[in-house]
């Protein structure tokens, strides 16, 4: 089951970011029928006593409703689609005070699911859709004094749906969401209920004439292909992954930063890597899509030395054009990595498939924007598929690059 799901995550990503056109300013026929579709709402999961062993009761429970699930979409036909994505609480759940001796523990839970949705036209704008599929269910308990007390589980199990949809306009969609996965008996789950709202951003050809438009101007510099080297190491410490992770200290004062990135336990000594980037799609100005590969060496705190294997999809976003330069910022999630070690220095990292999330700043420059320079920040977790997923955490990399 662990190597099915990273095999087939490797496979989609390939095909979805390794189409070409030589118009890069209009989508290839794949990405043409994609959709994004971002939902937040109220999610119930009844964890109770009853699912703690026997002896352990605690005082109360901390529920946290709100929840969100990401979704991206490929369209089989207009009306049935397939669609892969995660579905996880704002917060995980907690037991407070268990056995009146002052412990509070958590419990974590995601949902990776792969489904069919199959839509219902009502009128021209409204349209009624059901889903149906499988999901890879992973729940992390917790032990105390080396006692389990709720155990970890990962499984596969049944996804349901059902919703409705109105089209705001071409590209945009408001939907009303209802996702049901039933109880597990044997792996100690209760059933799962998320009711949200969700938008759909439908990915569609532009017209021929602004695309040929775009082609012939050609204002703004994109580049075809870049190859990067970076070095990294922990001389400046982590505070930058720990700020973007919402996690950084000033003084007394914690928690400071913006909750855009990870944290891992594991953490890199010094790292080494080389990155093969090329655009698949770009607007005319601001935003790229692009897909790359890269072979990163590590060596952590506990001198153990890994290497990874990674493919990945990446967004550009150009901040600021200038005469002698172009500057961007960066992010990539979810690149599907083979890690040469599991269990990283005793730490639970999981399985040999994993992810790589990157985000960086950086700039083009040069009379004809051949030269490249980054800093960059990276993470290596499953994105909790399986229950050990402590991750690893790259410091600050200075990356310099040459256009192809």
């Amino acid at each position: 089951m662990k190597n099915f799901i990273w095999i087939a995550l490797l496979l989609s990503t390939v095909s979805i970011f390794g189409q070409q056109e030589k118009m890069l300013t209009q989508f290839t026929p794949f990405l043409s029928k994609t959709y994004y579709n971002i939902n937040f709402g109220a999610i119930s999961y009844p964890y109770s006593d009853a699912n703690l062993k026997p002896g352990f009761i605690s005082e109360g429970v901390q529920k946290n409703r709100f929840s969100g699930r990401l979704l991206l979409g490929y369209k089989l036909k207009e009306d049935l689609a397939v669609q892969f994505g995660v579905l996880r609480p704002g917060d995980w759940f907690k037991f407070d005070n268990i056995n009146n001796i002052g412990y509070e523990r958590s419990v974590w839970f995601n949902l990776w699911s792969l489904s069919l949705k199959k839509s219902f036209n009502l009128n021209e704008k409204l349209s009624f859709y059901t889903e149906l599929g499988i999901g890879n269910l992973s729940r992390v308990g917790f032990s105390i004094n080396d006692e389990v007390i709720y155990e970890d589980a990962q499984y596969a199990t049944l996804v349901t749906g059902l919703g409705f949809s109105y089209r705001l306009n071409n590209n945009w969609d408001l939907l009303l969401n209802g996702t049901y996965v039933p109880k597990s008996e044997k792996h100690n789950q209760p059933s799962t209920f998320q009711s949200s709202v969700g938008m759909l951003y439908h990915l569609k050809k532009r017209p021929i004439e602004e695309v040929e438009k775009y082609e012939k101007e050609k204002k703004y510099f994109f580049p075809k292909r870049l190859l990067q080297i970076g070095y990294g190491t922990d001389n400046f410490g982590f505070f930058a992954n720990e700020f973007f992770a919402m996690s950084a200290k000033i003084g007394n004062t914690e928690n400071i930063g913006l909750p855009v990135f990870w944290l891992g336990e594991v953490k890199a000594k010094q790292s080494f890597m080389i990155t093969y980037q090329q655009t698949a799609f770009h607007t005319e100005k601001l935003f790229s899509l692009d897909w790359g590969v890269s072979v990163t060496g590590f060596q952590t705190l506990d001198k153990s030395s890994v290497y990874a294997v990674s493919i990945f999809p990446m967004l550009r976003f150009y901040v600021f054009r200038a005469n002698s330069f172009d500057s961007y910022i960066n992010y990539s999630i979810i690149g599907p990595t083979f890690l040469s070690k599991k269990n990283i220095d005793e730490y639970k990292t999981g399985p040999n498939g994993t992810y790589q999330d990157f985000m960086g700043v950086g700039a083009f420059f040069g009379k004809k924007r051949n030269y490249n320079v980054e800093l960059r920040i990276m993470h290596y977790s499953n994105g909790n598929i399986f229950p050990e997923n402590d991750g690893v955490d790259i410091p600050l990399m200075l990356t310099i690059g040459k256009t192809l």
